[in-house]
């Protein structure tokens, strides 16, 4: 089977497509013929070797977390999935043709595999940074960085919950902001005093990385009220970095009962195929990502 790897850390050059042994599900797993692999900035901070001190992997190493695909092995133990099912999750190695998956949901009626893709670790984030936040129904959380995948699913579980969201995002995407609910506003000079004038912030959250940490300390007025899951210095400001994994079984099955209810749609931006894996890391570092990007296989 084709499978993108590294066998050293750095830029997206190291990205490989390369033939690879096929995977297969072990007990509690379960294998896909992939039909598309979510895109997240973890994957290329993994490939620069970011989190090797946290999360370290032995090279060389396949690239991706999320995948959508249909059923073609099931492991020992597994129940209420059958060969043959179209479903949506997290694994490991999910740029290729197959990848064993730990966490699974199906499929909802309506959505396709690139957009399915685009789902797992995005909600399981938005909805972790939102809980560690501590943000409750009637307060504002103020999210920095609010376009991407994560923030507009951050967007939509916020409003579902009764939560008022300030978010910044580039000049051209502050439509699509509001679109999703959101009271928006661009960052850049003075962004701050922008955000102070549209109300109070009792959370925020940093999902872009791009040094505000200090500045949302401020505005919230309380250090613990402040989430990072892009600046691993967060914690020198009193703020916490958010980089571990929740629980996904739970995250898939509450983003299908938010799809299912018509409350969280996340676009995809842009797909590629595995061979350009390397043109999606560029473009995925670079932000301003409006949705998901992904790779359809």
């Amino acid at each position: 089977m084709k499978k993108v790897t590294f066998a050293e850390f750095g830029g997206p050059d190291v990205l490989r497509l390369v033939d690879a042994d096929e995977p297969h599900a072990g007990p509690g797993r379960i294998r896909v013929a992939v039909r598309a692999a979510g895109v997240n900035p973890a994957d290329w901070r993994i490939r620069e070797g970011q989190f090797q001190e946290t999360r370290p992997v032995e090279l060389p190493a396949g690239v991706g977390q999320d995948a959508a695909g249909v059923v073609d092995e099931v492991g020992e133990g597994v129940e209420g999935v059958e060969v043959g099912d179209a479903v949506f999750g997290r694994g490991s190695g999910t740029y290729a043709e197959y990848a064993v998956l730990s966490a699974w949901a199906r499929m909802p009626e309506g959505l396709t595999f690139a957009e399915a893709a685009g789902y797992p670790s995005v909600v399981e984030t938005a909805l972790r940074v939102i809980r560690e936040s501590g943000v409750r129904p009637g307060q504002t959380l103020l999210v920095s960085g609010a376009s991407g995948g994560v923030g507009s699913a951050v967007l939509q579980i916020a409003r579902d919950r009764g939560i008022t969201v300030i978010g910044t995002a580039s000049a051209a995407n502050q439509d699509y902001l509001r679109g999703l609910g959101a009271l928006a506003t661009t960052y850049g000079e003075g962004w701050t005093e922008r955000v102070r004038r549209i109300g109070r912030v009792d959370a925020a959250l940093d999902l872009a990385g791009s040094g505000v940490i200090r500045q949302l300390v401020e505005l919230t007025g309380d250090p613990r009220k402040v989430v990072s899951i892009a600046d691993l210095g967060a914690p020198e400001h009193g703020a916490r970095f958010s980089g571990v994994t929740g629980d996904v079984p739970r995250a898939l099955a509450e983003a299908v009962d938010l799809m299912s209810r018509g409350r969280l749609h996340i676009p995809v931006e842009k797909s590629y195929t595995l061979a350009d894996a390397a043109a999606a890391h560029i473009d995925s570092r670079a932000g301003h990502t409006r949705g998901r990007r992904v790779l359809v296989v």
